[in-house]
């Protein structure tokens, strides 16, 4: 009997985490295939730089819109959208694996007393951990985001972005931009437990249905976290761009340097209106397909 018993917990322990991996990447690529457009507009607004005579700048989230439309057409709207859905699949999928496992774990430790410490602590290793194994997948979706006639670099798709990189920059140009985004898993340390806690305030009240609580609560935590941690996806977007030597960014803090001195305050959040319009109902469309996918998944379960 206790053998039993202690085979049947391996074996809800192994579905759960299946579960939130299935969920999880399924969430990440319906959002990413929707507002990839987006996307890509924010990553060219970032990863502008100062203005330079004779070379046409980007203008807003519309403009750009509407200028990649007519140069580049639809495919143009759509770069990257390849390793994109590629880095989504283990991204979402390691992020709420390893995120309700140390929820699961330390709040056992810590006890309801410290929940939000709970909160923080799972989000910030779920993200270091998501970050650190996917980041060579990010550092080729921002490059083929940003490719155009100027560029000095020219791939044709995300394989020959991933041999091309290797080949001319070696392991360390799969891994640019890391330190930035580890600095960036601050952000869903504010996202998540933010969301939680709109979750359960949201659910309480009886006029909120459960699927409009998880939309208000994901969307306002989002934005919350994006307009926190923004200045590190502009620092991030520029240094993964960085090709050839010599670098005009030689790290993090030099970058922070060229930008302040160059382009003001304002260049650290260039594109974040578009940003904005972009995560806000991509994050909400994530959660909520999320939280549809695991309820689904345990119904399945329970036949």
């Amino acid at each position: 009997m206790g053998k039993t018993a202690t085979w049947y917990k391996e074996f809800a322990q192994n579905h759960d985490n299946i579960k939130h991996s299935i969920a999880g990447a399924g969430a990440g690529i319906v959002s990413s295939i929707v507002t990839c457009p987006l996307d890509v507009v924010k990553t060219r607004l970032q990863n502008q730089g100062k203005s330079v005579p004779g070379v046409k700048a980007y203008r807003g989230t519309v403009g750009t819109l509407s200028r990649i439309w007519h140069e580049e057409g639809i495919r143009g709207l759509y770069r990257g959208l390849g390793p994109t859905i590629l880095g989504y699949l283990p991204t979402w999928a390691i992020y709420f694996t390893a995120y309700d496992y140390c929820k699961g774990r330390w709040g056992k430790e810590f006890g309801h007393d410290k929940e939000w410490l709970v909160h923080i602590a799972s989000a910030m290793s779920a993200g270091a951990a998501s970050t650190s194994m996917t980041n060579p997948l990010w550092v080729i979706k921002t490059r083929l985001m940003t490719q155009n006639e100027r560029t000095q670099y020219r791939y044709r798709n995300t394989l020959d972005a991933f041999i091309t990189i290797g080949r001319q920059e070696g392991i360390r140009g799969y891994y640019k931009g890391l330190g930035t985004s580890l600095f960036g898993v601050s952000h869903v340390a504010v996202q998540f437990p933010l969301y939680e806690k709109l979750k359960n305030y949201l659910r309480a009240d009886s006029d909120t249905s459960g699927s409009t609580s998880i939309l208000l609560a994901s969307s306002l935590s989002k934005m919350a976290a994006s307009c926190a941690t923004y200045p590190h996806e502009v620092i991030r977007t520029r240094l993964q761009n960085q090709t050839r030597k010599p670098f005009k960014y030689k790290g993090i803090r030099h970058a922070i340097k060229v930008i302040l001195e160059e382009e003001g305050v304002r260049g650290f959040y260039k594109g974040m209106p578009t940003n904005l319009l972009r995560t806000v109902p991509s994050s909400a469309m994530t959660i909520l397909t999320y939280e549809i996918l695991v309820r689904k998944l345990d119904q399945m379960k329970n036949l």
